[in-house]
């Protein structure tokens, strides 16, 4: 006798935490996991979060351990809410300095600071760099720590605008154009 074929499963993932939105609850982003699947999902958000869902997850469950999941789901919001306050207050905090390098006599470097704290991945970015002002441009370490884009020639303007046009994310107040000469080496 013939085993019947396997059927496959349509898995539907969250656009925000990546998991399935029945594990949403477990990440931390469950309000914005939510607006998501309201928006993309009715369905499946109706089945998950509906207050007849929800009353019945938690019908077979004790008057204690309801209230104790209550006080959980509280926690986990507020907690949840914390952190996205935190993310906030670190971008508005966040600057990315754009400087100016002169090398010798009229040979010059951009440098770009900070740009990981929006994260973005800075090697994509040296890219598009590169690509956009047709020059060379790499990705360093800096003894401070972090991560830093180095850019051959004099192009902090145009790195500029070019972060305000492609990356919304980044407030024009938090860029910061500065010029650094080098100092000239002793003769010797």
């Amino acid at each position: 006798m013939a085993e019947p074929a396997p059927v496959s499963r349509e898995v539907v993932y969250c656009g925000v935490c990546t998991l399935p939105p029945e594990y949403c609850e477990y990440g931390g982003t469950v309000k914005k996991c939510q607006e998501w699947l309201e928006k993309k999902q009715p369905a499946l958000y109706a089945r998950i979060w509906s207050p007849e869902a929800l009353s019945a997850a938690t019908a077979n469950l004790s008057v204690a351990a309801q209230e104790r999941a209550a006080k959980d789901a509280a926690k986990k919001a507020a907690k949840a809410e914390a952190a996205e306050q935190k993310h906030a207050d670190k971008l508005a905090s966040s600057v990315v300095t754009i400087k100016r390098i002169e090398r010798n006599k009229r040979k010059y470097v951009t440098a770009v600071i900070g740009l990981e704290a929006f994260g973005l991945d800075l090697k994509k970015v040296a890219k598009d760099f590169g690509k956009k002002f047709a020059t060379g441009s790499s990705v360093t370490k800096m003894p401070s720590g972090g991560e830093e884009i180095v850019v051959q020639g004099d192009v902090s303007g145009e790195i500029e605008d070019f972060l305000l046009e492609k990356y919304k994310d980044i407030p024009e107040d938090n860029i910061e154009l500065v010029e650094d000469k080098k100092k000239k080496a002793a003769p010797g």
